[in-house]
């Protein structure tokens, strides 16, 4: 059997993360005993604490670990779930005992770690992720990357899988990454008939579709913060990061190299996804057509604007607004800025 520990972290785990994983590899195991599959290939789940005992949500929720860390001695798969982001730095600072233990076990018995959406955070403090890809929720993106430099973190895949350790995007995205486990570990039939079981789509490889870009104002640099809402309040029009340096008073230069350490973006990056992020509100919201909603944004050329689009959106501006505005939407979505 593979011997799975699916973590419960102190403090403000997401529920979701820890029950899922272990309702999908429930169902793995009956799919495999009615195939008549032997037992040896089954999973053998856990739920592992610090403590045995916990609440969630305020209180709302109990849960109770069959084990602590101390004891289990060896497992095979280490399935790190998400920490909510209002409470980011407490939250992985109660739960650091994990870190020597979840080392010992991939270091001395090979196990090999997966974590879900926010997950990523604990699973970054243990340095197993540097110099691989990693994936996170979208919304904490800009965080992971100053916290976890040498980690080379991955913005639109939903699911990474490197050298046994494993990684996926945000929210319920770690549905992906339970039909990649099960499939590599059980074969592609089982993890087929679990994505029909649990209406899953198995072909969701990319999560920029899903993200919101806020841009990052959480820096002390003020010229730049200007710069950002300069670039925000002039969406329709050109801009050149020449011309915003000598807006204010900054070397081309420097402006970029300041402008790059204060929002995690370069100038131009950060242009364009003001604009994209700007065309998919009209794209889900209102009945302009594409070349419409390109000049609204300040784009000319049609082939620049859908190459952008796709590389920030994962989809063509076409294919986005065939999603997102089927009978156009009768919510008002909330600014991105």
């Amino acid at each position: 059997m593979k011997h799975v520990s699916i973590l419960v972290p102190k403090g403000n785990a997401i529920l979701s993360n820890i029950v899922g994983p272990f309702k999908v590899l429930m169902a793995a195991n009956q799919f495999l005993k009615k195939a008549g599959i032997r037992e040896d290939d089954f999973f053998d789940i856990h739920l592992v604490g610090l403590e045995k005992d916990y609440t969630l949500y305020d209180g709302l929720f109990s849960i109770h670990c069959d084990s602590t860390i101390a004891d289990i001695k060896k497992t095979d798969l280490i399935m790190i779930p998400a920490i909510r982001p209002d409470k980011l730095e407490e939250d992985l600072d109660q739960n650091n005992e994990f870190i020597p233990w979840i080392l010992n076990q991939r270091k001395i018995h090979g196990a090999e770690v997966a974590s879900m959406c926010m997950g990523a955070f604990l699973l970054a403090q243990t340095g197993l992720v540097d110099g691989k890809q990693c994936s996170t929720h979208w919304a904490g993106m800009e965080m992971f990357r100053k916290m976890f430099p040498k980690v080379n973190l991955v913005s639109n895949k939903i699911v990474t899988d490197e050298d046994g350790i494993y990684t996926s995007g945000g929210a319920f995205s770690f549905l992906n990454l339970m039909l990649h486990l099960v499939e590599k570990y059980c074969g592609r039939p089982t993890a087929i008939y679990l994505s029909k079981f649990f209406e899953i789509d198995m072909d969701r490889v990319d999560q920029n579709q899903f993200a919101i870009f806020q841009g990052q104002k959480d820096h002390e640099d003020d010229a730049i913060k200007e710069a950002q809402k300069f670039i925000e309040s002039n969406v329709k029009n050109r801009i050149s990061v020449e011309a915003l340096a000598r807006k204010y008073a900054i070397s081309s230069r420097n402006f970029v190299r300041r402008f790059k350490k204060a929002t995690q973006n370069t100038p131009l990056e950060y242009i364009q996804r003001v604009k994209i992020e700007a065309a998919k509100r009209s794209l889900e919201s209102t009945q302009q057509n594409v070349n419409e909603v390109m000049y609204q944004v300040g784009y000319a050329d049609q082939k620049a604007f859908r190459t952008v689009f796709k590389k920030y959106v994962g989809l063509s501006p076409v294919a986005y607004k065939s999603k997102y505005n089927r009978g156009q939407a009768t919510f008002e979505r909330p600014s991105a800025w």
